[in-house]
């Protein structure tokens, strides 16, 4: 297939009649095209032997699957278009495929392709074996210094490829990180994401706990958000709970607008001084992406080995496609 000309061109997506599909080669995916030859082959949803659910949206959900002619394991997402169109979020989940597919880099989820029929969508993820960031926090409490270190140089330098070509995340948490078989994170769920050729934007988006003050006051904002979120996300990661997190939603908003927030005694100078350069009020006066990847802690804890288990290889058991549409509406 040929590339896509322009670096985020969406692929076609109708989501209602004329259900169409490109395939591609999953280990090694090329650009989308709109146009196929006689002997390029449309995904079915038979493609695949689907697994275990590994999570659920309000849109539908994430199997576990594997690619039947290559044998190779991923991640199938399916989204009813019936509620895709109830919530009116058609523009959403098409930016969603766009941007996300032409993002390349190792430490950002990859969307192999997706293809769709007259009920549902299709995104073929890559699949990271160890499952959400969130799940590793809720299960450990908090993270030690260099899991977290490796973690946070991992995601600033993919949200500095991002921002390079223009593209903020908007919705970086625990939630939306993943974790594959090697202790490596991957950015995932671009559904807030979006190009931007204008500096600022005005759309509020995101988690509460994560939202900078600038998009809880309604002004503009810009790639900066995402430099806040990394703040935010290393304090939760070395403290177990976020910094703005109280009972009363009221109090979360006054204290994220004023930025005051307290740093526990048992956080070491190192991991503190890089939370206090990244959550900062004015968002002119955040650490830099490049600046949290040489930051003295960052770059001494890159040196400390980390120790994880490997994860076997995902067991498949094959439902069928009727499994996946009865597990996915429950």
């Amino acid at each position: 297939m040929t590339e896509v000309a322009t670096p985020f061109q969406a692929p076609e997506m109708q989501l209602q009649g004329n259900p169409n599909a490109v395939s591609t080669n999953m280990e090694n995916p090329s650009t989308q095209s709109t146009t196929r030859s006689d002997s390029q082959k449309m995904w079915v949803i038979d493609d695949f032997d689907i697994g275990r659910p590994l999570g659920k949206g309000k849109f539908g959900s994430v199997f576990l699957a594997r690619y039947k002619p290559e044998r190779v394991v991923v991640a199938l997402k399916v989204l009813f278009k019936d509620q895709i169109k109830k919530h009116n979020v058609q523009h959403q989940v098409k930016r969603e495929i766009e941007i996300q597919y032409h993002l390349r880099h190792p430490n950002i989820l990859r969307l192999k392709g997706y293809f769709h029929d007259q009920r549902r969508v299709y995104m073929i993820l890559e699949c990271a074996d160890a499952g959400e960031l969130y799940s590793r926090l809720k299960k450990k409490g908090k993270l030690e210094e260099p899991e977290a270190a490796r973690y946070v140089r991992q995601l600033a330098d993919a949200l500095s490829y991002c921002h390079a070509k223009r593209v903020i995340h908007r919705d970086i948490k625990p939630e939306n990180i993943l974790l594959d078989g090697k202790g490596n994170i991957k950015i995932a769920d671009f559904g807030w994401a979006v190009v931007s050729s204008h500096s600022r934007r005005e759309t509020i988006c995101g988690t509460l706990d994560y939202l900078p003050p600038e998009m809880i006051n309604g002004h503009t904002h810009d790639h900066t958000v995402d430099n806040w979120a990394v703040g935010v996300l290393l304090f939760e990661m070395l403290v177990g709970r976020p910094p703005f997190e109280y009972p009363d939603q009221s109090v979360t908003l006054q204290m994220i607008m004023n930025c005051r927030f307290a740093i526990p005694p048992s956080v070491s100078e190192g991991p503190s001084d890089l939370m206090r350069k990244l959550i900062v009020k004015e968002p002119c006066m955040r650490l830099s992406l490049a600046g949290v990847l040489a930051h003295s802690w960052v770059v001494s804890m890159s040196k400390v080995p980390i120790g994880h288990t490997q994860q076997p290889t995902p067991v498949i058991t094959a439902s069928t496609t009727s499994q996946v549409t009865q597990n996915a509406t429950e």
